[in-house]
């Protein structure tokens, strides 16, 4: 199959393969292909192909399984199959063209990719044509002289001549026809049977060689074969001749309208520019809340529904914002598994995106959301799922949000869906590969978690949306740890920048010690009031107001009254009540002081305990006198009752009731049902993120651009065919060149020429550099090297080290 395709390739144009090469990303991901019959693998790569599939519409789809029901299929025959005219089809087969799975050749014939054919294993419902059948080794020649006999051919001949008389007979539906008029009864809703509902169902294997019956007349006619026993097939070409003339496969080649109504862009806008900084304030307050009491999870998995319920409340978001947010910040790796913290708590990438300004912020959001495999709003039987519990489902969850968001694209501007059905079928012929039910199910909280997020308002696409809609093909998936493609879109930047354009950032003061922000307040101005005054109203304004308590909460957490008026005159103008609230309240402040202890040791001997607190190796213990016979510690009292032990005293437990309890220690219970808690079933600890030294330095990795797609596409074109006779002489070429080798490093690098294996290798000046895909210059490998995300020429006389690398 490589060969068509390779070959169909040399005749194409520049502009028929930089279409392709734009359509087929993964054709030119690094390393690149340099040459048209590496290209040819690529494209027929059965993985690949069926990603490919995924992104194609409905006629696209119809289309291909009805050419692999045809024998030979050109344009005009498939028209004619699918009752249309040929320029209904021409368009939608130029677009399986222009995506490398299908392509003409010199004679018109469509022949399929690889990948394609394996898609349907019964196109149309249909068998194996009857070649397959005459061919195979079962069939004697006597069997298939005796079969052309009983359809009145000739028998003499070759196989080959025989076999195509047998095939042109039952291909004819008047000579089927004609020939059933001799069958016994019951032949033929027998065969309606088949042609129906096969092409294999069950039989009684002792009929096929009972004299008279239907099955055994059919089996000696050649139109139905029998593979086992109790399992019979019909041919392809038979089956389409007994559907009859009338019969035309299933093609829709214009979309199904979504029911819509306009809508005032203005206000779509307006509802964006309040959702987009609520997000974002909000994440942080979440993310903050994480900081102070770390998120715990549940035995089996996931955050309980209590605790959901808890960070709801203390943050002022509802319990749906909060099921969205914890997952959206999780996949952004804002928020992660700590052993030591005992819960989920915010990451070191939290620590950058907070300082990163606002369209950053949101960008990190919505690319996680993109790219995320669960669906925090889906319900199951009524239920939503644990947050951060494992969703079987997974990266077919991410496939419906796209292709929901996208279908919404589709609508003009200043447009909104007004039947959800409507759009489910539009989503359905854009998207036709994706599981109809959990499409139903999952459509709905699409459209829920869009609204929060700002993409959808009024059931019209944002501009956010739009911009987040062209970006399916970068999505990545959720074991991305940033995601650039899409964080750094630049359209997606200037609607986001325009989402948050409204942000206030500051406040007005009244003399009833609150705090009103005329419009959505900025991720700061939020935090700043929430940590010293009490919300009260949220929406196209919010109140805060100023209490006692809330003060005396903002100097506990550390702030010192100029301090906080000289902040809160950052983003506005103080009144004198509020002054005299935060002075009063700061001059009450610390009256009484509370401290934390681990435990008490108590001893009869002053000296004794004045001795154990200047003990050096007991400096870990925190230890200190309240009294001459009073000693607290930090430290709870296990660890402290051990430490005591460890460096010879001989101290026994007291109980809270002053007797001395003696404990005995429980059997470790098994960690069973770890939770998993990042995508793809990894479990993650925060000094476990891949890459965060590199992170520090640079908050986002920049994957190596593909080369433009046109220009690319000119190279392969002028590049030619590979010297065959230069290849078959690899490793000669290696043995006289490469003598710094021994001879097996010399075999792995001639993989590396022959076969594209990867290996490592060295250098006489040190360097080292991993490489794949080699090619033989001169004296020259000509290689491409991960390092320099690019190929580069290596001197064999050079290379002192070749190594392999997996």
């Amino acid at each position: 199959m490589e060969d068509h395709l390779l070959g169909w390739l040399r005749t194409l144009d520049e502009d028929r393969l930089g279409r392709i090469l734009a359509n087929r990303p993964d054709a030119i991901a690094a390393p690149w292909p340099r040459r048209l019959d590496t290209l040819a693998q690529r494209l027929g790569n059965g993985f690949a192909v069926m990603e490919t599939l995924r992104g194609l519409p409905l006629p696209c789809l119809q289309l291909a399984e009805t050419t692999l029901a045809m024998t030979r299929p050109t344009a005009e025959t498939l028209a004619r199959f699918v009752s249309m005219e040929p320029e209904d089809v021409t368009p939608w087969l130029e677009h399986l063209y222009d995506h490398a799975l299908a392509w003409p050749d010199d004679d018109g014939v469509i022949h399929l990719a690889e990948g394609v054919t394996r898609w349907w294993s019964a196109p149309l419902g249909l068998g194996e044509p009857l070649e397959h059948y005459l061919n195979s080794w079962s069939i004697s020649n006597d069997a298939l002289h005796s079969l052309a006999r009983a359809l009145g051919l000739p028998a003499h001949g070759n196989k080959r001549r025989t076999i195509a008389r047998v095939i042109e007979s039952l291909s004819d539906l008047e000579r089927i026809r004609a020939l059933m008029r001799n069958a016994p009864d019951g032949t033929v809703p027998l065969l309606d049977r088949f042609a129906w509902e096969g092409p294999a169902l069950d039989v009684d294997g002792g009929r096929f060689v009972s004299p008279g019956t239907p099955e055994k007349w059919c089996a000696d006619h050649g139109l139905l074969f029998r593979p086992s026993w109790h399992v019979a097939e019909i041919p392809r070409e038979v089956a389409i001749c007994l559907r009859g003339p009338g019969y035309h496969p299933a093609y829709r080649p214009v979309a199904p309208e979504v029911a819509a109504i306009p809508v005032d862009p203005e206000e779509v806008d307006h509802l964006m520019t309040l959702a987009a900084p609520h997000v974002v304030e909000r994440c942080a307050a979440l993310l903050d809340n994480a900081s102070k009491t770390p998120l715990p999870l549940l035995k089996t998995g996931g955050v309980g529904v209590r605790e959901v319920r808890r960070v709801a409340k203390e943050t002022g978001c509802d319990e749906d914002e909060t099921r969205l947010l914890l997952e959206v910040c999780t996949v952004a790796r804002l928020l992660a598994w700590d052993e030591p913290s005992g819960g989920m708590i915010p990451t070191e990438r939290f620590d950058r995106w907070r300082l990163d300004e606002g369209s950053a912020r949101l960008r990190v959001l919505l690319a996680a959301w993109w790219r995320m495999e669960r669906s925090s709003l889906r319900k199951v039987d009524g239920k939503y799922g644990t947050v951060l519990g494992d969703d079987p489902a997974g990266s077919a969850i991410a496939q419906v949000r796209r292709a929901v968001i996208s279908a919404l694209a589709h609508l003009p501007s200043g447009t909104a869906f007004a039947d959800r059905d409507s759009l489910m079928n539009n989503v359905h012929w854009h998207a036709p590969l994706i599981d109809q039910p959990l499409l139903r199910e999952c459509a709905p909280a699409v459209l829920d978690e869009a609204r929060l997020l700002g993409l959808l308002a009024n059931n019209a696409l944002t501009d956010l949306g739009r911009a987040l809609a062209g970006l399916s093909a970068k999505a990545g998936d959720e074991n991305d740890d940033a995601v650039p493609m899409v964080e750094h879109d630049p359209v997606l930047a200037e609607a986001a920048t325009r989402a948050l354009a409204s942000v206030r950032r500051s406040a007005l003061f009244g003399p009833d010690l609150t705090a009103v922000v005329t419009g959505p307040p900025s991720a700061e101005l939020a935090a700043l009031l929430d940590r010293t005054a009490e919300r009260e109203s949220r929406g196209a304004a919010s109140v805060w107001r100023f209490t006692t308590e809330s003060v005396r909460r903002a100097l506990d957490h550390g702030y010192e009254a100029d301090d906080l008026l000289d902040e809160l005159a950052g983003v506005g103008t103080i009144p004198q009540p509020l002054e005299y609230l935060v002075r009063d309240t700061a001059r009450r402040h610390g009256e009484v002081t509370v401290t934390t202890v681990g435990c008490v040791v108590q001893a009869t001997d002053p000296a004794l305990l004045a001795e154990i607190a200047a003990h050096r190796r007991l400096g870990r213990l925190g230890l200190r006198l309240l009294a001459p016979t009073v000693l607290v510690s930090t430290a709870p009292a296990d660890r402290t009752l051990a430490a005591l032990r460890d460096v010879g005293y001989s101290p026994v437990p007291v109980a809270d009731t002053g007797e001395i309890t003696i404990h005995r220690a429980r059997p470790e219970e098994p960690a069973n049902g770890k939770l998993i808690l990042l995508p793809g079933g990894q479990v993650a600890e925060l000094s476990e993120f891949p890459g965060i030294e590199e992170l520090e330095a640079a908050p986002y990795m920049f994957a190596e651009p593909a080369p433009d797609p046109y220009e690319h596409a000119r190279r392969l074109l002028s590049a030619g065919r590979p010297d065959d006779e230069k290849s078959g002489r690899t490793w000669a070429i290696i043995g006289r060149m490469a003598t710094r080798l021994p001879t097996a490093q010399q075999s792995l690098l001639g993989f590396v020429v022959d076969r594209g294996v990867r290996a490592g290798i060295t250098l006489t000046d040190g360097l080292t550099a991993t490489i794949s895909h080699g090619e033989l210059k001169g004296g020259a490998l000509d290689a491409w090297c991960e390092e320099a995300g690019d190929y580069l020429e290596f001197p064999l006389a050079e290379i002192v080290e070749v190594r392999g690398a997996y």
